[in-house]
């Protein structure tokens, strides 16, 4: 599990918007093999789809060949309600771009069997493959989609009764009128994120710290859902400063010393966006030199590079494009 560290808000909805340009862009996607992506609601990803919405208007993003399933949808609220999560979508993101209508998945809260509405979802997410990236945001309580605590970690797309701590933090839509928040709600499982082939979870604000903290530090726990993503091979957590508050000062260094090398020794243009290491590592040795400089003035507090001894390991060889090299002993 990788964890990202921004700013603030606006640059980790920057962060998000790119990566999820990149990952569509890299897997070139077509009428025969589209992209499928998960999208959840709430105020987490809304500056993420306005992000968005700007590279499709820069002509960098297309989601003509892309599928979309969202996460969850209220029961009994009209498709046409603007606290809906049709209307959410539809206001924040599918209006603005190229997303063929009948690629969008959104569960529907007033279908008159709710439970066969949740197997008709699973079922259309298996037909087309599975999804490719699963976006996600949590709640205060770590609840990723509505798997509130206590749900199975082996859940799947099901009806499920709302914890009286998110109808009131989603009163605010609704007016500041928690009678008029809906308390039951269809959504995807914990299960039914965990199986795409990659999840990134959107946490921001101190608020939500300890939660990120519960994920981060703690077990898997069905207390805190979120924490299912220890367990995902390609899991992303991307937060801002505030969210880190309840994290451990070491953490919080670990996690930001990791991208410092990626970025600093090994060089991003090595790395793939999932933090692979590309298989052909090459640099120039001009390129090199500064990295290396700058991760010795880092560690040494100083802007003068130490000497090299006879015996260092590491040697600057040219050989085209060739980076540091390992000096073998005989």
């Amino acid at each position: 599990m990788r964890l990202i560290i921004r700013q603030d808000y606006d640059e980790v909805s920057s962060y998000v918007a790119h990566y999820v340009k990149e990952r569509v862009n890299q897997f070139q996607p077509t009428a025969e093999r589209p992209f499928v992506l998960g999208l959840p609601t709430g105020s987490s990803p809304i500056g993420v789809y306005a992000k968005l919405v700007e590279l499709h208007r820069a002509g960098q993003l297309s989601f003509k060949h892309v599928i979309t399933f969202n996460m969850d949808e209220y029961v009994g609220l009209p498709r046409n309600h603007p606290e809906s999560y049709h209307s959410f979508m539809w206001n924040h993101l599918f209006k603005h771009v190229d997303v063929n209508i009948k690629n969008v998945h959104i569960l529907d809260g007033n279908a008159a069997d709710l439970d066969e509405e949740c197997r008709r979802f699973e079922a259309t997410i298996a037909r087309v493959g599975g999804i490719e990236l699963c976006l996600g945001g949590i709640g205060p309580d770590g609840h990723i989609a509505f798997n509130e605590p206590g749900s199975s970690l082996t859940s799947r797309t099901r009806v499920k009764t709302l914890a009286y701590e998110t109808i009131i933090a989603n009163a605010r839509f609704f007016e500041g009128d928690v009678t008029k928040v809906p308390k039951l709600a269809l959504t995807v499982g914990v299960a039914t994120v965990m199986d795409a082939r990659e999840v990134l979870v959107v946490i921001t604000g101190a608020h939500k710290s300890i939660a990120l903290a519960k994920c981060i530090e703690e077990g898997v726990n069905h207390i805190w859902t979120v924490s299912a993503i220890q367990m995902h091979p390609k899991g992303l957590i991307v937060c801002d400063e505030d969210a880190t508050l309840e994290l451990h000062v070491k953490t919080v260094k670990y996690f930001k010393s990791i991208e410092h090398v990626h970025q600093s020794l090994i060089g991003p243009h090595n790395l793939g966006l999932q933090g692979n290491l590309l298989r052909s590592m090459k640099d120039t040795d001009e390129n090199v030199t500064k990295r290396r400089k700058l991760f010795l003035g880092t560690v040494l507090n100083t802007d003068e590079e130490p000497p090299v001894s006879s015996d260092d390991k590491y040697v600057a060889k040219k050989n085209g494009n060739a980076g540091w090299k390992r000096k073998m002993d005989s």
